[in-house]
């Protein structure tokens, strides 16, 4: 089944394998994808990834990641450079579909150069600055944001858009009652804190032809945060607004190592990457790191490392009736065959085993693998604060 020709709603796929959103970092000084983006792209869909998911595209200034490199489709200028990008993965024989994103409360005023925003005066842990609470005008100004970026994504030829509801971004915040806690129309009840990301639904769907999927958390590590309960709940109201399918993740950056998984801490590549300590002069990190690899088992992961979104795609696929796909620590077609062939989810999307693997989908189908060569050790999460991301075991 996993390497059936089928369709994602009215998308034709040629196997139930998608390559999830991933953060590439190569993109030109206006946000738009670059030639080597589009060259990666290319190289997926000629190794027969049944979809392609971009990494998240900014909808608005004030909603960009601090991360260098982010995908942009906030102004219409951008749109011929996506053009290029859809032409050729379409040539190459894959679908493509944009995800967009607001990173609200979850990245760096100062870096960004505008005043981010959220719904709640909720602090960050790794991104301490207030950002400020948005009032009903904002709100919908952000509404019509990721309206004006999915007209854009239809003109520019992409099979569908994804919303980044998850992880802890602006929309998760909103649907989750720790990140919104607000008394107003927008907060309190779930049908409530539902309503931002069910007016983009309708209003795309009012504006556009184009389908309209979401990533969504279905559970975090927060206190109040999103439960599976809660979630199937906001996904019967975001279905009955024309969603179209919705991929099953987990975790917000507060939470760490939650959402990619890993035994240990990537120590090294914190070093390297991460700040403060990527800062730390070098002596200083001779000392210091040898004594964080000491700890570093100490520190307890999340489990389990494998197909750890699973159960809750089986629950929330019982509840709806549109595609759903699951992701994280999907690794062996072993599991993908009984994910799909018991009904736990339609699809199956990866992001870490294409980073080491772009070719990974061709060599399970022609039988030369069984399953990914990634060791999920996370140093490509780590890259990307820095650099372009590229798998980095065996060279940090």
């Amino acid at each position: 089944m996993v390497f059936e020709e089928t369709k994602i709603g009215t998308i034709p796929v040629k196997n139930r394998i998608i390559r999830s959103a991933t953060h590439d970092g190569m993109v030109g000084p206006d946000g738009a994808p670059t030639d080597a983006l589009i060259r990666k792209y290319v190289g997926l869909a000629k190794n027969e990834v049944g979809c392609i998911i971009t990494g998240y595209a900014g909808v608005a200034e004030e909603g960009f990641s601090n991360y260098p490199g982010m995908l942009k489709i906030h102004d219409d200028s951008l749109i011929p450079a996506y053009e290029k990008l859809v032409s050729a993965v379409h040539e190459a024989g894959a679908p493509i579909v944009l995800q967009i994103a607001h990173c609200g409360r979850q990245t760096s005023s100062k870096k960004i150069g505008q005043q981010k925003v959220a719904p709640s005066n909720v602090i960050h842990t790794f991104y301490p600055d207030r950002a400020e609470v948005m009032s009903d005008l904002l709100i919908y100004a952000m509404i019509d944001d990721f309206v004006e970026a999915a007209i854009r994504a239809e003109k520019a030829g992409f099979d569908a858009v994804e919303l980044h509801g998850g992880h802890g971004y602006i929309l998760h915040d909103f649907m989750s009652a720790y990140g919104n806690r607000r008394k107003d129309s927008f907060g309190g009840s779930v049908k409530n804190r539902a309503k931002v990301v069910e007016l983009i639904i309708k209003r795309i769907k009012e504006k556009t032809n184009i389908p309209v999927w979401i990533k969504i958390s279905a559970e975090d590590n927060r206190r109040n945060g999103m439960r599976i309960d809660t979630t199937i709940e906001i996904l019967k109201i975001l279905e009955a607004a024309g969603l179209d399918a919705v991929e099953v993740s987990c975790g917000t950056v507060e939470d760490g190592m939650n959402t990619m998984r890993s035994k240990l801490m990537p120590m090294a590549p914190v070093f390297k990457y991460r700040e403060p300590v990527a800062s730390f002069p070098e002596p200083l990190k001779k000392v210091f790191l040898p004594a964080a690899n000491l700890i570093n088992p100490l520190i307890k992961q999340p489990t389990p490392l494998e197909n750890f979104n699973v159960p809750n795609a089986a629950k929330i696929k019982a509840a709806l009736n549109i595609p759903v796909i699951a992701v994280g620590g999907i690794h062996k077609l072993s599991d993908m065959e009984d994910i799909i062939s018991t009904g736990k989810a339609d699809f199956v999307s990866m992001c870490r085993p294409f980073i080491c693997e772009p070719n990974l989908v061709k060599k399970l189908h022609e039988g030369t693998q069984t399953e990914a060569k990634c060791l999920m050790c996370n140093y490509c999460g780590l890259v990307i604060e820095k650099d372009p991301t590229k798998c980095l075991y065996g060279r940090v």
